[in-house]
């Protein structure tokens, strides 16, 4: 820019408000903090909008992933409660879980002997029905948050046999727990299996 025509724009200004000034640096400095706290808050509700889009979009819970029952799991008699029920000598689960499939063969020994079940459940409360010896078991298994529940009836010697397990892993994953509550029509009791990880 040439010399006279700095000398006008500097004669305009002063013809537009007297005297050309610069602009003080308290109001530079307040627009700039202005500025930059509204981009923190911009980028905050930005966040926050996100989060809630994932919160609806996931049906308002948080979605975790259920733990991994797999492995072969023996009982452990001396921290394990069979109440009223006899207790077996020794009991093993051995346990497959494939996405919503869960499978397990258990041994069971007996002062009457050994007998081994095949049992399959989808853990997505869809019925199934199993093959026991003396007759079949149904029944269904779902997630309660990170537990398992199975729920199942049978006929057994005239009566029908219901019961409700509750499987829980420890944070460590090495110990499982079984709470059972096991009805008949005169009555019912309660079962706690605990099972350590082979």
């Amino acid at each position: 820019m040439h010399q006279k025509d700095t000398l006008e724009l500097l004669g305009n200004a002063s013809d537009a408000g007297g005297q050309f000034e610069e602009p003080p640096v308290n109001a530079l400095w307040k627009n700039r903090r202005y500025t930059i706290v509204m981009l923190c808050t911009v980028r905050r509700f930005t966040s926050v909008g996100a989060l809630a889009a994932a919160f609806f979009l996931t049906g308002g819970t948080a979605q975790t992933q259920p733990p991994n029952l797999s492995g072969e799991w023996k009982l452990n008699l001396a921290r394990s409660n069979f109440g009223s029920f006899p207790a077996p000598l020794a009991i093993t689960r051995s346990v497959k879980q494939e996405g919503s499939t869960l499978t397990m063969s258990i041994l069971q020994k007996s002062p009457q002997g050994e007998v081994t079940t095949q049992l399959t459940y989808t853990t997505d409360g869809k019925p199934v029905t199993n093959k026991m010896q003396g007759g079949e078991s149904k029944g269904s298994a779902q997630w309660i948050g990170d537990k398992l529940m199975i729920e199942s009836s049978r006929e057994l010697q005239g009566a029908t046999l219901t019961q409700k397990d509750i499987w829980t892993l420890a944070p460590d994953g090495k110990t499982l727990t079984i709470d059972s509550r096991v009805t008949l029509p005169n009555g019912g009791f309660d079962i706690k299996q605990v099972f350590e990880k082979q």
